[in-house]
């Protein structure tokens, strides 16, 4: 037994023993490292948190419990606008295409070669003007050779006529029988048919020799040359000659939706002119102004929409046929509104409001009832008064009470009742809608 335990146990000191030892140190040390690691990440964190407090607090002055803007601590920059009293006009807007009153593609109605070109292309011709001309002497000569027919059946039935009186006077005295009486008769009839188709013939070649001289049929501009002289035209030639376009005065045809025809067609019924104002293709710029001519017979069921024609003198060439335009239909003016910008408009779960600004820079929540939007700008009629100042922007940083520093608009003091055109949409909007910003006060 001494023996084995001599042989199993090694002695106290020894050199297993001792890397024994030496390896289980490290490994129960682990978890102290761990906690040292923990402690300085949790200070450092402690110490940004306390750092940015204190930022925060240095950036509101006279505040060290970090107040919302404008609550106290300082004022908030914003744009404001001056209302404004007057009318507001309502337009219906819609998209429109100028579609010409007449457009004619001219074309020959006889055969021949084309001789003489009396137009310059895009000209402007009246009703009448001559165009073209094609090569009369085939025509001149079929002129010639019906009038030489006809000079022979007229000899003809003179003749016919003077055997006729003679029968009449040999039958009287018993010389000639009744048969021959008649065929004379006969005889002279059939010169009378002769002569009758024979004028007609020179009445075509007259006619056609007419048609030889290609005159315009309606004023307008002629476009560009499609057949040059010296070619052989024919009148079943699909191409024509030249298309004149009338674009004075011209229309625009254009649609709305059909929720608007019973404003517009009570207008018509009761004899009411329309003005129409034709904007170029970004809505921006004022075209020219016209007369609602008149609205078609049916809505369209795919689009829900129904067509309608305004008249334009176009006196200054400014529209152009297949041109697209913005079309603004003035329908309406409400009377006696106080007009702000449509920006100064919020809405929230309190309804409708404005933020005033008042005595001290101060802005207040004023409800307001919307009458009409046009355009950029919103008539109200309640709830403000002519000369208060609103608040244009800034009105997400704002709550009941805040300081301000007011900016002017410099679209807050232009006149209302001229809306900038500046939307594609219907501008009769009632009351109600959505809004950027929702809610009364910044929570």
């Amino acid at each position: 037994m001494s023996q084995l335990k001599s042989l199993d146990l090694p002695e106290t000191g020894s050199a297993t023993g001792s890397r024994a030892g030496g390896n289980s140190a490290p490994g129960s040390r682990w978890w102290i490292w761990l906690l040292v690691l923990a402690i300085a990440a949790g200070g450092f964190w402690w110490y940004r948190s306390s750092h940015s407090k204190s930022a925060d607090s240095a950036a509101v002055p006279g505040s060290s419990k970090g107040k919302g803007p404008g609550a106290g601590g300082y004022a908030v920059p914003v744009v404001v606008a001056t209302a404004q009293s007057g009318d507001l006009p309502v337009f219906f807007n819609g998209l429109g295409s100028v579609t010409p009153l007449a457009t004619v593609t001219v074309r020959s109605r006889v055969d021949g070669q084309l001789v003489n070109v009396a137009f310059k292309e895009g000209q402007f011709v009246k009703q009448g003007d001559l165009l073209a001309e094609i090569d009369p002497r085939p025509f001149q000569v079929q002129l010639e050779q019906a009038q030489g027919q006809l000079a022979k059946d007229q000899a003809g039935r003179r003749d016919a006529e003077v055997n006729f009186e003679r029968f009449k006077l040999l039958f009287k005295e018993g010389v000639i029988p009744q048969q021959q009486l008649d065929t004379q008769q006969a005889q002279v009839g059939q010169f009378n048919g002769a002569i009758t188709s024979d004028q007609a013939q020179i009445d075509n070649a007259k006619l056609q020799l007419t048609y030889c001289h290609i005159t315009s049929p309606v004023g307008g501009r002629v476009g560009l040359r499609l057949v040059d002289p010296g070619n052989i035209i024919h009148a079943a030639d699909t191409n024509g000659l030249v298309v004149i376009t009338q674009i004075q005065p011209i229309s625009v045809v254009f649609s709305l939706p059909q929720d608007q025809l019973p404003q517009v067609y009570d207008k018509l019924r009761r004899g009411i002119q329309l003005n129409v104002e034709a904007y170029d293709r970004d809505n921006t710029a004022k075209i020219t102004s016209g007369k609602l001519l008149t609205i078609d017979n049916q809505i369209d069921p795919t689009t829900g929409t129904y067509k309608l024609k305004a008249l334009f003198d176009n006196s200054d060439h400014a529209l152009f046929p297949n041109q697209f335009v913005n079309v603004h239909l003035l329908v309406d003016t409400k009377k006696n509104l106080t007009l702000v910008p449509v920006p100064a408009i919020q809405r929230g779960p309190q309804g409708i409001y404005v933020y005033v600004v008042g005595q001290g820079n101060t802005v207040s929540i004023r409800p307001v009832n919307v009458a009409q939007t046009s355009g950029n700008t919103a008539g109200l009629s309640s709830g403000l008064q002519q000369g208060e100042v609103v608040v244009t922007d800034g009105q997400d940083k704002l709550q009941d009470g805040s300081k301000v520093v007011p900016n002017i608009s410099n679209t807050g003091d232009a006149p209302a009742d001229s809306p900038a055109p500046a939307s594609n949409q219907p501008s009769s909007q009632q009351q109600g809608g959505k809004s950027a910003h929702q809610g009364g006060k910044k929570q």
